[in-house]
């Protein structure tokens, strides 16, 4: 898997490593923040009832991982989404051009989790929604900011909750985070699923999305689960 990397992120992680190791500052790749819970949400269901959602924030890694441990989601899957069948392959997706971007499908039970509160998670822990076309480390359009709706009532619920955050000016910056319309999501090599729990140490994870994870667990300890 290392020899698939990009080497923008072997040389970002090992730079990053290096400042830390010497103690100089360097910029707060896994910073979360808080942020208020959702004016606008769908319905708690009251039997079990499974729906999906596709975010976009960057890598998949980190993502996939930070929704692997949050309760009532029962399957998160590592994508491309925003382009055709025939690029969804990550060397292609790589260069930027094909209109795809890294992206989680995540299953979840209405009955235990809503949409807002994916929302919640996915603006304040798993990525930064104010970084245009890039995301920590990693540069280009396959790592912007999107949240690939399915129907009207998720456009309804992350447009509201866009609104209130920016209203609220909880980040330092403009939130840049595109709401798509419904989009073919294709599933990633399988060497990407599941990338944190297969490779814990591995520097990106380790300086990228392992304080993602302590982030989800500090924050939100009535949905964290291990």
């Amino acid at each position: 898997m290392v020899q698939l990397l990009t080497l923008n992120r072997i040389f970002y992680a090992a730079a990053t490593l290096l400042c830390l190791v010497v103690g100089t500052a360097c910029n707060n790749l896994s910073a979360s923040v808080s942020l208020p819970s959702p004016a606008v949400d769908e319905a708690a269901a009251t039997v079990k009832q499974e729906q999906t959602a596709v975010l976009s924030g960057g890598c998949f890694w980190g993502v996939e991982a930070v929704f692997e441990h949050v309760k009532g989601v029962k399957n998160v899957t590592s994508g491309y989404a925003g382009g055709s069948a025939a690029t969804a392959h990550y060397e292609l997706v790589g260069t930027g051009r094909t209109g795809h971007a890294e992206s989680v499908k995540i299953t979840y039970d209405r009955a235990q989790i809503s949409y807002g509160q994916l929302l919640k998670i996915f603006f304040s822990v798993a990525h930064d929604p104010t970084e245009l076309n890039r995301q920590g480390p990693d540069e280009g359009p396959q790592y912007r900011s999107a949240i690939f709706v399915a129907n009207d009532e998720q456009k309804r619920i992350a447009q509201a909750y866009v609104d209130q955050l920016s209203h609220a000016k909880v980040f330092q910056r403009p939130i840049v985070t595109q709401i798509v319309g419904p989009q073919a999501f294709y599933e990633a090599e399988q060497y990407h699923q599941d990338f944190l729990a297969h490779h814990p140490k591995h520097p990106y994870i380790v300086i990228n999305d392992l304080p993602k994870v302590e982030n989800l667990r500090k924050q939100f300890p009535d949905l964290y689960i291990r």
